[in-house]
């Protein structure tokens, strides 16, 4: 990955997936599908292997009792002069259940099983190349931390030679950028603060987006206050370490629509003065998930040359209760003259958004997509795993949509028509919490709103839940940070350059 001004002390390992038109005459170990079929365990035909050797494969893999149910990953020697040492059986479940989310999980389950094994050969890639290549690489990353220690034999990565015809290649590669672009989000919300604070944050999508050929603007604290942000001053004069306002721009040649992305960039979240118990409070390195997926995504976009011009702007603060802070009950004005009355400093996400959102209104783009770890009534709502996405109605629903389809799970979500007069404050124009629990989520899209300029789609989508898995690894989703949703806003414009 692209070297920066400023480098993360510690990289997550993922494998190195190649494209062949040929398999090796030698590698460690073949990839193959098998399927849970009505009468049994079902190993359809692949390229790596001949008739007598499938058939001997399968007779090995029956009298271990694999069954090909969807995960299921089973080791077994490889016949004689099959130019591997073993076999690798990946359970597909039912052929008739086989989609391109099913098919992720399962590679995604294998890369993380296989580390160690050394020169992988595959054609799983004959169901699908995107989820293939994406499983692989979101699946198989792992993040060891900061550690005094170098990663062992069994620890590193494999290396994944996918068999396929060289028509799929450009496919391929757009695969393979996406993914990897996913593993820098995933790498920053999973530094610790005390290395990605918003100076070193700043300094680091800095060095990232040059390197993808992006234009870059960062502004500090003396900056931001000359110019009006006093959201992202707001929340960041509590800590030692001062807020940036960091601006990528990607802008093709030929492009006909102007998209906006923002993330929240809160690199660590105490509360402030409404101070968060302590329990669990380590977590809150993720708080800047947001910032993390839209850097990616803008970064991916440039990588893969997308038709369409992008502005992602970041705000990034450290939410502190030094003596400087923001108490409860203070009134802010924020970037372009609102102002605000901050009832709780724990609700900090959607001040420094805010400013952002007005900043990024300016520029008269198309559309507007914004996303943070922002509610815990997101999750309340829709669990760990789904995000809730607001917004203009048929922007919102097609996005949820398009989540859906990539596997990063979505669901369109109202903005309450009491909120509308609920915002209101006596002290400022409006306010940053509600009184009442119901609705937390809904409520923050309706703060939002109010800064997004006239006549832009926009949608907002948080992701305080599916940001994190704080749970054991699942399919393609490790431990710890996720990525979400930079595949979903990949995919959004995407299709809005073809559009």
């Amino acid at each position: 990955m692209a070297s920066s001004t400023f480098e993360l002390p510690a990289r997550g390992s993922f494998p190195t997936v190649e494209l062949a038109k040929k398999a090796p005459k030698q590698a460690d170990a073949l990839l193959i599908a098998t399927f849970a079929g009505e009468e049994g365990l079902e190993v359809p035909g692949t390229s790596l292997l001949g008739s007598s050797a499938l058939r001997s494969t399968y007779e090995a893999l029956a009298a271990v009792g694999a069954t090909g149910k969807a995960g299921e990953i089973v080791k077994v020697p490889a016949p004689q002069k099959a130019g591997a040492a073993q076999v690798i059986a990946l359970g597909l479940g039912g052929v008739e259940e086989l989609d391109d989310e099913a098919l992720r999980r399962a590679t995604g389950s294998a890369a993380r099983a296989t580390a160690g094994v050394g020169t992988i050969v595959t054609t799983l890639a004959d169901f699908g190349v995107t989820a293939t290549v994406e499983g692989l690489i979101l699946g198989g990353y792992a993040y060891r931390g900061i550690r005094s220690t170098e990663l062992t034999e069994k620890e590193q990565p494999s290396t994944f030679i996918v068999v396929a015809d060289k028509s799929v290649s450009e496919e391929f590669e757009a695969a393979r950028t996406v993914a990897e672009s996913v593993l820098i989000a995933r790498d920053l919300v999973n530094t610790p603060a005390n290395e990605l604070y918003p100076e070193s944050y700043a300094a680091f999508l800095s060095g990232e987006a040059k390197e993808a050929g992006l234009d870059v603007e960062v502004l500090d604290e003396k900056q931001l206050k000359k110019q009006g942000f006093g959201g992202i001053l707001a929340v960041g004069k509590g800590s030692a370490r001062p807020p940036r306002l960091v601006r990528l721009s990607w802008k093709p040649k030929k492009a006909k629509k102007h998209v906006a992305l923002v993330g929240k960039g809160i690199t660590f979240d105490t509360g402030g003065i409404s101070l968060k118990p302590g329990n669990g409070m380590w977590d809150m390195i993720s708080d800047m998930g947001g910032s993390a997926a839209m850097a990616a995504t803008i970064i991916a976009a440039a990588k893969l040359k997308l038709p369409v011009q992008i502005t992602a702007t970041l705000p990034l603060a450290e939410n502190m209760p030094g003596s400087g802070a923001t108490r409860p009950g203070d009134v802010i004005t924020h970037y372009g003259g609102l102002t605000s009355e901050v009832l709780n400093t724990d609700a900090e996400g959607r001040l420094v958004l805010s400013d952002a959102i007005a900043r990024a209104s300016e520029d008269k783009p198309d559309y507007l997509i914004e996303t943070a770890t922002l509610t815990g009534a997101q999750i309340v709502a829709l669990g760990s795993r789904t995000s809730g996405i607001m917004g203009s109605e048929v922007f919102r629903d097609r996005l949820a949509e398009i989540g859906r389809e990539v596997g990063e799970n979505a669901w369109a979500m109202p903005l309450l028509e009491e909120h509308d007069e609920e915002i209101k404050s006596q002290a400022a124009d409006i306010r940053n919490i509600n009184a009442k629990r119901e609705g937390g989520m809904e409520f923050a899209g309706t703060y939002l709103k109010q800064f997004v300029g006239e006549g832009i789609e926009w949608a907002h989508i948080d992701i305080a839940g599916p940001s994190w898995n704080g749970s054991a690894p699942r399919g393609y989703t490790p431990k710890r940070a996720t990525g979400v949703p930079v595949r979903t806003v990949v995919a959004a414009l995407r299709e809005i350059s073809e559009a």
